[in-house]
């Protein structure tokens, strides 16, 4: 096995991103990709005009890629402030805002996964009720993607970055999923296990991946340290990768590195053609 038997998608938000956005699709498929991600990408406005959403979506379509994968509305990415779903007042009402329009273009392009990023612990507010507006808005969301025939993501940080996120490890995530899952009974809730955001917390990940592989609905990579492209750091990707397929995990691996200090054309020469392609 190898990477040449993974199936890749580019995230255009971390990737590509010394171009415009509308072009970025295109940069994409002239690289041999065929899927991409994205993270919401109107940070200033969950609810972006009409004409913004529908130019995206034409430069997808005129691509020729798939949009595999679209974060609802998490405020700045990257940056500090991680997450809108659990923080009481206006950025919550900004993440509901947001559900349905996102939700609506990612179904429109037949995208199969939601990501919520849960959002960061906020002085004077008791946590408790933080995680109950967070399961609150987290239903909502996973009733939104079964909507559209897709899956809801819940995702870990790790705590370098964000040390106010509360979901800072593979149990702490899994945990979630199921307390998603019990209040809707719709089953569609999944783990995204960032092997990335683990590796920095320290997470042991053959036993990360031995345990929640069934129960991870995305996968994402980049090395460490540094977040940059595989082997520009010490993580052993290729054979995690493997570790994954081995446990049963069939979905897809979205690139979320860096490119460094060269353009992001140039950044995928560890990866063989043959695994570019949308299969």
């Amino acid at each position: 096995m190898g990477f040449a038997d993974q199936r890749f998608n580019v995230n255009l938000s971390i990737l590509y991103t010394e171009l415009p956005l509308l072009e970025r699709p295109a940069a994409a498929a002239a690289a041999g990709f065929g899927s991409v991600e994205l993270w919401w990408p109107w940070v200033d406005s969950p609810t972006p005009a009409r004409s913004e959403l529908d130019a995206l979506k034409r430069a997808i379509e005129d691509a020729g890629v798939r949009l595999r994968g679209l974060n609802l509305y998490a405020g700045q990415l990257p940056g500090p402030d991680r997450g809108a779903l659990s923080i009481p007042g206006e950025e919550s009402e900004r993440f509901r805002a947001n559900i349905d329009v996102a939700s609506d273009f990612a179904g429109s392009l037949g995208c199969e996964a939601l990501n919520a990023l849960y959002g960061n612990r906020v002085d004077g507010v008791d946590p408790a009720e933080q995680d109950a507006l967070a399961l609150e808005n987290l239903v909502l969301a996973a009733r939104a993607a079964d909507r559209i025939g897709a899956i809801l993501l819940v995702e870990t940080l790790n705590r370098a970055e964000s040390p106010r996120y509360p979901l800072l490890s593979a149990p702490a995530g899994v945990g979630l999923v199921d307390r998603v899952d019990e209040a809707t009974g719709l089953g569609n809730a999944k783990f995204l296990m960032d092997l990335y955001h683990l590796s920095m917390n320290g997470e042991d990940l053959p036993q990360a991946i031995a345990a929640y592989a069934g129960r991870t609905g995305h996968v994402q990579i980049a090395d460490t340290p540094g977040r940059g492209a595989p082997g520009t750091g010490t993580l052993p990707l290729e054979d995690l990768l493997d570790q994954l397929a081995e446990a049963g995990y069939e979905g897809r691996v979205g690139l979320e590195y860096k490119p460094g200090d060269r353009p992001s054309a140039e950044a995928f020469d560890w990866l063989p053609a043959e695994a570019r392609g949308d299969r």
